[in-house]
C-alpha cells in the first residue's frame, strides 16, 4: 500500500475520527477535550505506526501537559482504537504537539497591524 493510496487516505479519516472519540472520553485532567483538537494523522503504509498531530488552545504549560496525559494513556488509546477500528493491525500512535494553527492566527494579527499602519500613513498623506 502506497502512503498515499486511497486505502491510506481512507485509513488516516477513520482513525483521525476515532481517536477523537476516544479523547473526548478520556478522563485524564490534563487532556481538556474542549480545547484538544486532532488536526491530522498520519498512519503508516504498513500499520505500525501512526503520528497523531495536536492542537490545544492555550498556554505552553497546557499545551506540555495535554501532551504527557496522551502520552501516558496512550495505552488505552490503542486499545480503544482497536476495538473500534478493523485492522490487521493496531498501529502505536506517537502524538506531536501541532502549532500551526497559532502560527497561523499570530501571522494574521501581524499582517492585520500592518494593514492599520498602513491605512493610518496613507490618511495622515491625504491630510
Amino acid at each position: 500500500m502506497r502512503k498515499n493510496s486511497i486505502k491510506n487516505t481512507r485509513i488516516n479519516g477513520e482513525v483521525l475520527k476515532e481517536l477523537t472519540m476516544i479523547i473526548r472520553d478520556l478522563k485524564d485532567p490534563r487532556v481538556d477535550s474542549l480545547r484538544t483538537s486532532i488536526v491530522e494523522v498520519q498512519v503508516a503504509p504498513d500499520l505500525k505506526t501512526c503520528k497523531a498531530y495536536i492542537s490545544v488552545l492555550g498556554d505552553a504549560k497546557q499545551q506540555e501537559d495535554t501532551i504527557k496525559g496522551l502520552k501516558s494513556a496512550e495505552g488505552f488509546i490503542r486499545r480503544e482504537l482497536a476495538r473500534t477500528v478493523n485492522l490487521r493491525n493496531t498501529p502505536e500512535i506517537n502524538f506531536i504537539l501541532d502549532q500551526s494553527i497559532e502560527y497561523g492566527v499570530n501571522m494574521s494579527h501581524l499582517i492585520d497591524e500592518v494593514m492599520e499602519k498602513d491605512e493610518e500613513g496613507h490618511n495622515n498623506e491625504e491630510e
